[in-house]
């Protein structure tokens, strides 16, 4: 079995920005409980801006982007620090990966970066995922480690990702109401946008809303998702070794496989270099049940400056989104063909996700 587990800012820090070891500690324990039963683990730990901000006091008020480089390239080295000395004492090695949105917008990146974590769970070394927060900036950045820790459990192809935040999951309406109660499973296709909130965290850059987008998006690719309270005692092992009911959200998983490239595909919406536009009846063949692939026949424009094997978005007539593919021309060739018949296709059903 293997699971992602993403750790959100607000479960490792306390009230003053500073890192709650007690905390980290305790889901250190329940990681090295997992990984001695021989479940792979893979880590997406947030927690180093926060946790550099505790360490220093600026001799003059820094810009975000400034702010953000220096409290993660000290606070990286702290949180990185800690998980080695809280797992050696278990006698587990971990291993630190930073990466950043570049490292997926490249097919060559990606599996070179795929490459480097099952060597690394080969040898029984758990990786402790974060982005690299000295180098991504504005446009380069995740929107939080939700955004990464999707792609990391797509990626490594895991049973489930959990989401551990500092609520039990996605409730009924405010959490702060006692009337309110945690939506114990979502399924596919139920819309829950009425009840989540969509304040963000006081640490992290995310919230509710961007966890149940990534969720229901890793679900339709077949893994289970689970968003719970990473400060509830011994969350990670009653998760996946249950004993008893716990209080949390399920996202059910689809039972239709995704291949590997689809799942890579999926979440390259932030790389997309350009768009293809479609007429009606190429818009209305991609909705039907036949798997079909985007003939430059039914191409009206194409928009971007993009060359062949990028990311593109497929826009329908009425100028909606309705998927992600991999371009089979560059957009100078495919602007000249659009419209054509009998070549080959612009997109191939292989290299195509539909939303």
């Amino acid at each position: 079995m293997r699971i992602a587990v993403k750790i959100g800012s607000n479960v490792l820090a306390r009230k003053d920005g500073s890192l709650d070891i007690t905390r980290m500690s305790a889901l250190v324990d329940q990681v090295a409980t997992l990984h001695k039963d021989g479940i792979d683990v893979v880590l997406i730990s947030s927690g180093a801006v926060a946790s550099g901000r505790s360490e220093i006091r600026t001799c003059r008020k820094l810009d975000p982007v400034s702010a953000r480089q220096l409290y993660s390239a000290v606070g990286q080295a702290k949180l990185i620090n800690r998980y080695y000395e809280l797992f050696r004492e278990h006698g587990i090695r971990c291993g630190q990966v930073l990466t950043t949105k570049e490292n997926f917008s490249s097919r060559t990146h990606y599996l070179n970066q795929k490459h480097c974590m099952e060597v690394m769970l080969e040898n029984k070394v758990i990786p402790i995922v974060n982005e690299n927060d000295t180098t991504s900036v504005t446009e380069l950045m995740f929107t939080d480690n939700d955004e990464l820790s999707g792609l990391i459990a797509a990626m490594m192809k895991m049973d489930t990702l959990v989401i551990l935040s500092n609520v039990d999951g996605i409730y009924d309406g405010n959490p702060a109401d006692p009337a309110s109660s945690v939506i114990p499973e979502i399924g596919r296709g139920e819309d829950v946008s009425g009840y989540v909130q969509v304040s963000r965290s006081a640490f992290g850059r995310g919230g509710m809303l961007t966890k149940c987008s990534i969720a229901r998006k890793v679900a339709d690719e077949g893994i289970a998702v689970v968003i719970a309270n990473g400060k509830r005692e011994n969350i990670l092992v009653d998760l996946v070794k249950p004993a008893h009911d716990v209080s949390c959200t399920r996202f059910r998983p689809s039972e239709k496989p995704v291949s590997n490239v689809k799942k890579w595909i999926a979440h390259s919406e932030g790389f997309a270099k350009g768009e293809v536009h479609l007429n009606k009846g190429a818009a209305e063949a991609l909705e039907g049940p036949k798997a079909v692939s985007i003939l430059m026949v039914g191409v009206t424009r194409i928009e971007g400056d993009f060359e062949k094997d990028d990311i593109v978005r497929v826009i329908d007539h009425c100028g909606l989104q309705i998927g992600l593919g991999c371009a089979a021309y560059d957009s100078r060739e495919a602007s000249i063909l659009a419209g054509r018949r009998d070549i080959k296709p612009f997109i191939h059903y292989d290299y195509l996700y539909l939303d």
